[in-house]
Formats: structure tokens, sequence, C-alpha cells
């Protein structure tokens, strides 16, 4: 997004008859309908693809599990990421101009914050479950049930917005940096600041949920290294039914626990940058030029977007499922007790 895509015209605002407006900073046609383009596109998959994996799971009984119940939620983040979030950035990033108020500004923050941590939160106690279902595949129905499940989804909800929501409401964000707030404000922008202290809880609020995820999957795949040995042995030798029983369900865990880690290296790998530029930011006096801003954050926001390409390429269930729903095969009588899984 280098300065010769911008129109060599004269100055712009966004809202011309307006005192106090922001500058307007338009793209040339061509580029202006390829970031139209490739954002719209991020947007409509992490609205469809989720959604998808939402029905999925709550429709079909065979998807009725805990662990499932924590995917749908953490799914249901990020369509409403999509929903709420995308479309209005698209035109933000595009226009660079700000049309849907003050208010609906606040509230996009919180939205963008509250799922962002939501969604962190959800794939944390993802690994934790992953964890209790490679260690002890037997035990695991019995320590990870619904209500366990419940109580994680609630946490990871309640805690994202009443905390995105507390630090913008109560203004505690611009405290100390009240003149720069002054110098950024203009009608048609929506740059919210955040001082040092609250970016750097913010930064914490991201790093230890990271670490905690790195640490259990490490665990994780130590473990399945382990029982991939002990099948290894046993193959060898005439493995009692107790322990062929105990190795597939220990397998279907690991493939799971697979799965669900590159979902979590996905989403670390996609908001790490915009979080440490944002702790570089707020230390250095916000000196981090808006275009690379935009391309930190929309990294960010087609995290949101690839999950369900990720349960599509991994999960045979996922893709039996999707073809079941777009084809209609749903809305026939008794469709949500269909097996899923192969035989």
């Amino acid at each position: 997004m280098s300065e010769d895509l911008v129109s060599p015209t004269s100055v712009q605002l966004c809202f011309e008859n307006l005192n106090g407006s922001c500058v307007r900073n338009p793209y040339s046609p061509g580029p202006r309908l390829l970031l139209y383009a490739v954002f719209g596109f991020g947007t409509v998959l992490a609205v469809c693809g989720n959604l998808l994996v939402m029905t999925s799971i709550l429709y079909f009984r065979q998807l009725h599990s805990p662990a499932n119940f924590l995917v749908a939620s953490l799914a249901c983040a990020d369509f409403l990421v999509g929903l709420t979030v995308m479309p209005f950035s698209t035109v933000r990033s595009v226009e660079s101009c700000w049309y849907f108020g003050d208010s609906y500004c606040k509230f996009h923050s919180c939205f963008e914050g509250s799922f962002c941590y939501s969604s962190i939160f959800h794939l944390c106690f993802i690994s934790v479950d992953r964890y209790i279902a490679v260690s002890d595949p037997l035990t695991y129905p019995t320590r990870f049930t619904a209500n366990v499940s419940g109580k994680c989804i609630t946490f990871s909800w309640l805690l994202s917005i009443i905390y995105s929501f507390s630090l913008f409401y109560t203004g505690a964000n611009e405290a100390g940096i009240e003149d720069l707030v002054t110098a950024l404000t203009c009608v048609g922008g929506c740059q919210i600041a955040v001082n040092q202290s609250w970016v750097f809880i913010n930064f914490l609020l991201f790093l230890i949920p990271a670490l905690v995820m790195i640490s259990v999957y490490s665990k994780i795949f130590l473990i399945a290294k382990e029982q991939a040995q002990k099948i290894e042995r046993m193959s060898e030798q005439t493995a009692k039914a107790s322990d062929r029983y105990k190795d597939r369900v220990a397998k279907r865990e690991r493939k799971a626990a697979k799965t669900l880690g590159i979902a979590v290296a996905a989403f670390l790998l996609s908001w790490l940058p915009y979080f440490i530029d944002s702790i570089i930011d707020a230390f250095l006096g916000f000196i981090t030029p808006s275009y690379v801003y935009e391309i930190l954050v929309w990294i960010a926001y087609y995290n949101s977007a690839m999950n369900p390409l990720i349960y599509a390429f991994f999960y045979p269930w996922f893709r039996k499922a999707i073809k079941l729903i777009v084809t209609g095969r749903i809305l026939r009588g008794n469709s949500s007790a269909i097996n899923l899984f192969p035989e």
C-alpha cells in the first residue's frame, strides 16, 4: 500500500462540508477494487465458514460433545468478528475514513477486543481439554463434562466482554494521553488510543494464555510420541482387546489435538505481530504508519476465516456435514441422526 497507489489529487476530506473533518487518502480505482475484493472475501469466509461450523456441531447429534461445544463457541466469536467488525473495517481501511459515527466507533473497538480475547481464552481451554483427552483418554469423558465445558465458555465470554467494554467506556485507555487523543480526533476518524499501562495489560492477556497453550501442546506431542512408540511395540506382540481399544481412542484424540494445535498456531501467528506493534507504538509515541497498522490488523482479522478451512482440510466429518447442509439434506426428517464418521 505505497504512496504511488494514491491518486495524485488535491487534499480531500472525509466530510467536505464539516469543519474538523479528517483528511481522506483515497486509492486509485484498481487498488481500491482489489482491496475491497480481498477484504470482502475474508469477511464472507469468516461469516459463512463459521456459520457452517456452528450449524454442524449444534445440529448433528453425533457432534454433541463438551469439546465440540467449545469449538462451536469459538466459531461464534469468529463469526461475530466477520459480522460486526470486518465489514466496517473494510470501509475504513479502503476509504481511510470512518462513516459509521462515534458511537459505533467505540462499539467497534469493544467488539474487536472482546472477540479477540474470547477466542484466545477458548483456545486455551481447548488445549487443556486436548491434553486431558490425550493423556488419559478412557477417563476423559468423566473429567471434561458438559458442565465443565459450559463454565469454560461462560468464563471466556464474560471476562473478555467485561474487560473490553470497561476499558473503553470508562476512558481508562486515554488516561495520561489526553493531548494525543485531542490531536488524533477529527470528524470521520476512528482511532482509539490506548496508554502504555493498558497496552501492556492487553499484551499480557494475550501472552499468558499463549504461553499456556504452547506449554500444553508441547506436552501433548510428547505424550503422542510415547503412545506411538508403545503402539509400535505392541504391534509386534499380541495386544489385549482392552489395550487395542484404548489405542484406537488415543489415536483419534491425537488427531483432534493435532488439528486444534494447528488452529492455535494460526491464531498466535496472526495476532502476535499486531500485539508486538501495539507495544512498540505505545512506548515509542505511536510511530506506526497507518498502512502498516492496516496490514497487521487485517492479518489478525483473517484468522477468523482460517479455522473453518483448517477443519475442512483435516476433518472428514466436517466436509460431510457441509455437504449435507449446502445440498439441503438436513431438511429431511431425522437428518440430525445421520452418521458423519467413516465406518
